[in-house]
């Protein structure tokens, strides 16, 4: 990592940028070690890492690097119930929060945990920042939008295909959700309720801030591999859980068929919109950004199709039969699910006030990406698999023995060496478990016989 440059740096006004003291909360999640990495890199800003967990800017805080020593420093707390919170606000210059629940899997199943993380445990962060007078730049979601105006038309209709009706505008867009049973909405709802008391605080006690509304941002260090760094029963966000699949050798499954449409935009560009909003308060305050690329839209099937010819060039591995397999809604999240048509932002606002537009189209950061997940987690699933080969209990069942012979083991990512050599740990296994077993049957009627014969006989008593 370079040192930050040592000549002035200017807004986008021509002024001199300050050096900042950034309280960033969340600073080790998939966005915050990104964001880390820019401001240690490019700037002199100072930065208070909290979080509960550090791995992903380990290589930052663990300890710091020299040239980093007194420039970033890691907090572990938990924003819920730490008084230490208040100190880190009232001593920094600006308050980042991206601490939330953001993973659609759990808006079903944790409703309550996803509608405190992201507005009940919002609530002093908000509150220290207005009572201190310290700016803030808190991130949303695009979710807040909910469903397009075009999805309640006919699905030939015509004006389904107009932009205003799709295309989503930070101040003109109404904010439509689904019906309270359908729980999915927890999380989108409780996000539009914190925007609206950020703007209220702005509004009435003179707050200033910045709401960021992200369109699926994704790269190097998103979300998490069932299994290697996260819950085994976890289902993380889409490019990660068809990251999961693919690296394990799965089809990818399509929820209701993947015909939602989303937009993708690189960390790396959606980072640099950020940081401009740090760095240009005189444009930035008072607004909400779209931050996402319009022009990588696709449906949720062509991101498959795209992942799985992307994946095999980086990998060097062969298509499986059935790459993709569809799975309802109810089956993939659970009864409660509800989802948006399509999710693509109005981009004129962000552009206007800081200039800033997406750079990397979806291909190119699709490659990046599962480079990444190719090199960080290939090796781990596969010590994974190789664990449950050879210490599975079913593998004592002759009818689960992996057999070469099998279509399955074509699409393996092990060899029939592999499989037949966990076969013959187990037959090993088998065979030194009943051989002891025999010994020490053997043993034991020694013993007994032996005892036996010092033993009174009836007729020796009488």
């Amino acid at each position: 990592m370079s040192s930050p440059p040592s000549a002035a740096r200017l807004d986008l006004d021509g002024c001199p940028i300050a050096p900042l003291t950034i309280c960033m909360i969340g600073a080790g999640g998939f966005i915050g070690s990104h964001l880390c990495e820019k401001l240690m890199a490019e700037t002199n800003h100072v930065v208070f890492a909290v979080d509960v967990y550090c791995d992903k800017i380990r290589h930052l805080v663990d300890p710091a690097p020299p040239h980093l020593v007194g420039r970033i420093s890691f907090h572990r707390l938990n924003i819920k119930n730490d008084s230490r919170l208040e100190g880190l606000i009232k001593m920094a210059d600006l308050t980042i929060n991206l601490a939330a629940i953001c993973t659609p899997a759990d808006y079903n199943t944790r409703p309550l945990d996803t509608i405190y993380s992201n507005f009940i445990d919002a609530l002093p962060v908000v509150k220290y920042c207005s009572e201190n007078n310290k700016r803030l730049i808190h991130f949303s979601t695009c979710e807040v939008y909910g469903k397009t105006i075009g999805s309640f038309l006919p699905s030939d209709h015509p004006l389904r295909k107009e932009p205003e009706f799709y295309v989503l505008k930070e101040d003109e867009s109404p904010c439509i959700f689904g019906p309270i049973v359908k729980q999915r909405w927890s999380y989108a709802c409780a996000k539009q309720l914190i925007e609206r008391l950020i703007f209220a605080e702005g509004a009435e006690n003179g707050l200033e801030f910045t709401i960021v509304r992200p369109f699926n941002w994704i790269g190097p260090r998103m979300d998490f591999i069932p299994g290697v760094d996260g819950p085994s029963e976890g289902v993380p966000r889409v490019l990660a859980c068809f990251s999961n699949n693919l690296l394990r050798r799965e089809p990818l499954k399509l929820v209701d068929g993947g015909q939602s449409q989303r937009t993708f935009v690189y960390i790396k560009d959606a980072i640099e919109a950020v940081l401009l909003m740090i760095e240009n308060p005189a444009r930035a305050n008072g607004q909400i950004f779209n931050v996402g690329n319009p022009n990588n839209e696709v449906t949720v099937r062509e991101l498959a199709e795209m992942m799985t010819e992307v994946y095999g060039n980086v990998s060097g591995e062969p298509p499986l039969d059935e790459p993709m397999i569809d799975v309802s809604s109810e089956q993939f999240y659970g009864e409660g699910y509800d989802d948006s048509d399509k999710r693509i932002p109005d981009m004129t606002i962000i552009n206007k006030q800081l200039g800033w537009n997406p750079k990397t189209p979806l291909k190119d950061l699709l490659e990046t990406t599962l480079t990444y997940q190719h090199k960080t987690y290939k090796e781990a699933i596969k010590r994974q698999i190789q664990y449950f080969l050879f210490h599975s209990p079913f593998l004592f069942s002759r009818s689960f023995r992996p057999q070469p012979t099998y279509s399955h083991l074509i699409q393996s990512p092990f060899s029939s060496d592999d499989l037949e050599d966990a076969w013959s740990y187990w037959q090993r296994t088998v065979v030194a478990i009943a051989t002891a077993s025999l010994l020490m049957a053997a043993f034991i009627t020694v013993v007994v016989e032996r005892r036996c014969r010092w033993l009174p006989t009836p007729e020796d008593i009488r």
